[in-house]
């Protein structure tokens, strides 16, 4: 019976997931792919032990996995409370929720409904679960034409069978380009941090005061800054590292190559392929972009509009900053060097990564506000200096849904709306602390999934009453239950953004 059981379940799961795929929609494999990573690093938290002895309750840990797995850095609990082991863990969680990871799944099943979807079209009689060697034969080719066809359909048949053969190795290669620049970019990044962080005396010696392994940090980091999560392993995150404007300058480009300009950097490694081996699949790959649907690919004369956008905005953020926290407290003990590396590292982070080397909460009002702004555009806004024609007699009905979704913007001002409701006790009690701007920064950030954030200090309380304790956590990890786990569903909301951006299309203001 037990092998019958076996047996039986084993062909049940193989079967299970060839069906999911091709009967629901990716939203709901995205959102499962998050709740199941965020669920299991919670128990993985749970289970191990803390640096310290502490005992986190459960939603903050919770909290902590979910800002881990959506890539957020959200902070309701000391980086320096969690252990080695936990911190690898976390290490993991960011590692397989950031983006460029989660666009491997996306090729991979994009290969497999390519087999499913052409394997059917060829032959429509053979079930929806036919055996991998029947992919195998799609792949190659070598597919049985019936004797008894007529000449062009065989020759259709045929042609048809050249198309899907170079579309899957299309998407196969993409799939190895993109797994191998994965893989290659954090590992020389942990090479150089780790290097870095064993020569400098001063970076080496902050790590051992607060007992964190150079290996450990490094890895931790570089993962994190190449995901946009923003995590760091110390309390105050790079601001204890402010000075040391090499390490910075070492971080500084897995901001962009993960996030901003991926698809400029992958376009570009295409082309070096393109050119090496001279394959046709790197061909297409570049001249045809949009085929495999692969949203990070786009074309060169769109990446060249993105990479003008990213460096725009930090031209106009640098200035920004530079001209209202120059002279500022903030700036305090740095030279000119360091001035312009921190403030170049902090701007840059403001779009994603989330890592900062100031202080938010003494940074003036007008530069959170701007960046509050940049959390909220996209990561592959772009300036289209071209105006698309739009033909009334060919527009498309709207659907139901359509009609009734709102737009990205409505969503997050009934989020803040909702969070200042749940705290609206401190919005009266701790007006300093909890003000609507501080609100809304931290619901801007976890929906871009940035993680900036302006702290929580007991010298701004108006009332005092001896048992407030300053802790190196982010502003909602002062916030109730009910605050955070709204808060939660704000990083799912910001990590699937990708599925709504053309949200609200259905309402004209005018």
């Amino acid at each position: 019976m037990n092998n019958k059981l076996i047996l039986f379940l084993s062909t049940l799961f193989p079967r299970t997931l060839r069906f999911l795929p091709f009967h629901f929609h990716p939203f709901f494999f995205h959102l499962f792919y998050f709740l199941v990573l965020s669920v299991v690093g919670f128990l993985g938290l749970k289970v191990s032990k803390p640096r310290t002895p502490s005992n986190p309750n459960d939603l903050d840990l919770f909290y902590t996995s979910v800002s881990a797995s959506t890539t957020s850095s959200m902070v309701a609990l000391e980086m320096e409370l969690f252990s080695d082991s936990q911190l690898i863990l976390l290490t993991l969680l960011m590692f397989l929720g950031g983006e460029v990871f989660t666009s491997v799944l996306d090729l991979l099943l994009a290969r497999n409904k390519l087999i499913h979807n052409k394997l059917l079209s060829i032959n429509p009689s053979s079930p929806s679960d036919e055996s991998p060697t029947h992919a195998t034969h799609i792949e190659l080719g070598l597919v049985s034409v019936p004797y008894s066809q007529s000449q062009n359909q065989t020759q259709t048949l045929s042609d048809n069978v050249v198309s899907v053969r170079l579309k899957y190795n299309c998407l196969r290669y993409l799939t190895y380009v993109v797994l191998g620049y994965l893989v290659v970019v954090q590992f020389v990044g942990f090479s150089l941090v780790s290097l870095y962080m064993t020569v400098v005396t001063s970076a080496k010696q902050v790590l051992q005061k607060k007992g964190i392994n150079v290996v450990t940090f490094s890895l931790f980091t570089v993962v994190s800054t190449f995901a946009s999560c923003g995590f760091v392993p110390t309390n105050e995150n790079m601001m204890v590292f402010k000075n040391n404007s090499g390490l910075l300058l070492l971080i500084l480009p897995h901001v962009f190559l993960g996030n901003t300009l991926y698809p400029p950097c992958l376009t570009l490694v295409l082309m070096v392929l393109e050119k090496v081996t001279g394959k046709e699949e790197f061909s297409q790959l570049r001249k045809n972009p949009n085929n495999l649907g692969y949203r990070h690919l786009l074309s060169v004369y769109r990446c060249c509009l993105l990479v003008g956008t990213v460096f725009g905005l930090n031209v106009i953020q640098y200035v920004m900053f530079w001209s209202v926290e120059w002279n500022s407290t903030i700036m305090e003990g740095m030279n000119l060097y360091e001035k312009v590396v921190a403030s170049l590292f902090q701007v840059s982070n403001a779009r994603h990564a989330g890592e900062s080397v100031f202080d938010l909460s003494s940074i003036s009002s007008a530069i959170l506000v701007l960046f509050i702004v940049m959390m909220y555009l996209p990561p592959y806004t772009s300036f289209l200096p071209v105006r698309e024609e739009k033909n009334d007699g060919k527009r498309k009905r709207k659907s139901a849904v359509e009609c009734v979704v709102f737009s990205q913007v409505s969503y997050l001002a009934i989020f803040v709306i909702l969070v200042c409701i749940t705290e609206s006790r401190s919005l009266k009690e701790d007006p300093l602390n909890f003000n609507v701007l501080n609100i809304t920064l931290e619901v801007i950030s976890a929906y871009g999934n940035v993680g900036f954030s302006t702290g929580y200090s007991c010298a701004r309380r108006l009332k005092d009453d001896g048992t407030c304790r300053d802790s190196w956590v982010g502003f909602s990890g002062r916030w109730s239950n009910k605050g955070k786990f709204i808060l939660i569903l704000v990083m799912f909301f910001g990590r699937l953004k990708k599925f709504n951006m053309k949200g609200g299309k259905a309402w004209h203001l005018s």
